[in-house]
């Protein structure tokens, strides 16, 4: 019988196309978002086997109850001071996001990109890590330099590209680095920064050092190789990383059921390398405060990798090249059913008794004006469009360590065709 002959009965193949569940102007409901009540899950141990605890990669580990209460094993009971001053820098970050983002709708700038939402997926995690453990971010982390205190100066130049940023114009707005502050050089790339933080990682533990990595990178880049590579190896050499996916819920246009959200969650990916996963609520400042510490403390005893899903919404566009009305209902983050992260931290303070709506009103305006006048301190330095404020020959810097031969002759060929031309520049 010929083998159609034997299939005719059988349906024909098709593939499943993911769809995301509310387009521009539908109503949303986030009624089937599961979100467990805060404090049900349990906190193992840090020694614990990763196959011990594959449902903490399915749940979601609150701290912060509906009343704003911190409860069960995952509070870490921090200090008032501790959350007054995560609740500033997260305030920070986002009177910093307001203003660059008019910087580049005035055309002061080419590109910026906003964390809106995801202010406590850097400030607490970076309030949690040691401040030289090593961390390599992708380009939504902000809240890591300004939370390790990188002066906002020195951010805005490199925004600007000006005269006084330290990378010369060399990277695109917002993708810093800071040697300094622990902060590896953001990368266009997606995911370039796994591998990465891996191998540092690594190399910290033949050295015999103490300090670990931690790298950051959205749900979509898990798609990505180079997130594969990165869990072999962290779990093959129980490399002392925090492998965090921050699960905003949209890639650049593409909502999160492309990179496998539909299966299954994130975190999950970790169950099958063996290594130690956790799901988290993004929005909850003391859950990612926590679950970093739990994950930090675990790779600084030689128990290996644990991969974080911050589980968030990217309230604003991918960037400032983006428009999401164009592809996502407006009422999604309004609607999100975890809230805003900064006022959870703020009504869990009111409801401590160490904060009020007064103290809170002052400082989001003393923060707005600080970023105001750092501003204007930047922009002296220059702004986009307003001719060109590095010398050319820095364009030869900046890549190896010493300069080799042929380089140091193309630059002195410029200089000297300059020269010729009466451009005279200064020679090296």
């Amino acid at each position: 019988m010929p083998v159609d002959a034997k299939r005719a009965n059988l349906p024909p193949l098709s593939l499943h196309v993911p769809e995301p569940r509310f387009r521009p102007g539908d109503e949303v409901d986030f009624s089937d978002v599961e979100v467990p009540p805060a404090g049900k899950q349990p906190r193992p141990d840090t020694a614990v086997d990763p196959d011990e605890i594959h449902e903490l990669a399915y749940t979601l580990v609150r701290v912060l109850d509906e009343d704003g209460k911190a409860v069960g094993p995952w509070d870490p009971r921090l200090d008032a001071d501790t959350l007054r001053l995560m609740l500033r820098n997260m305030a920070l970050v986002r009177a910093f996001d307001e203003r660059m983002f008019r910087a580049q709708r005035q055309g002061k700038t080419s590109f910026y990109m906003k964390c809106t939402g995801e202010e406590a997926v850097s400030v607490a995690a970076a309030t949690a890590l040691a401040a030289d453990d090593m961390c390599f971010p992708s380009y939504r982390q902000q809240g890591i330099l300004i939370t390790r205190g990188y002066p906002l100066i020195e951010m805005m130049n490199q925004i600007y590209s000006n005269k006084g940023d330290k990378l010369q114009g060399k990277q695109l707005p917002i993708m810093y680095s800071s040697r300094e502050h622990g902060f590896f050089s953001i990368s266009g790339n997606l995911t370039t920064q796994f591998p990465q933080a891996v191998g540092w990682a690594m190399a910290s533990a033949a050295r015999g050092d103490t300090r670990i990595s931690a790298t950051w990178c959205g749900e979509g880049s898990t798609a990505e190789g180079d997130f594969h590579s990165a869990c072999t190896f962290a779990a093959v050499y129980r490399a002392p990383v925090i492998l965090n996916v921050v699960n905003n819920q949209w890639a650049i246009s593409s909502f999160s059921g492309f990179a496998g959200a539909e299966a299954t969650t994130f975190a999950a990916r970790a169950i099958g390398y063996g290594i130690a996963g956790l799901r988290v609520d993004g929005n909850d400042p003391l859950a990612v405060y926590a679950a970093t510490r739990w994950a930090a403390e675990r790779a600084r005893t030689n128990q290996g990798p644990t991969l974080i899903e911050h589980f968030t919404y990217r309230a604003e566009g991918h960037s400032t090249s983006d428009d999401p009305s164009a592809y996502r209902s407006a009422q999604e983050w309004t609607s999100w059913p975890l809230g805003d992260p900064i006022k959870r931290l703020k009504d869990h303070l009111i409801g401590m008794g160490e904060w009020d709506e007064e103290r809170q009103a002052a400082q989001d305006q003393e923060l707005a004006e600080l970023v105001r006048k750092t501003q204007k301190d930047a922009e002296k330095n220059g702004i986009l469009g307003h001719g060109m404020h590095q010398k050319f020959e820095t364009m030869f810097e900046g890549v190896y360590e010493d300069m080799p031969w042929h380089l140091k002759e193309q630059m002195q060929q410029m200089l000297d065709e300059d020269e010729a031309a009466g451009r005279p520049g200064p020679k090296r």
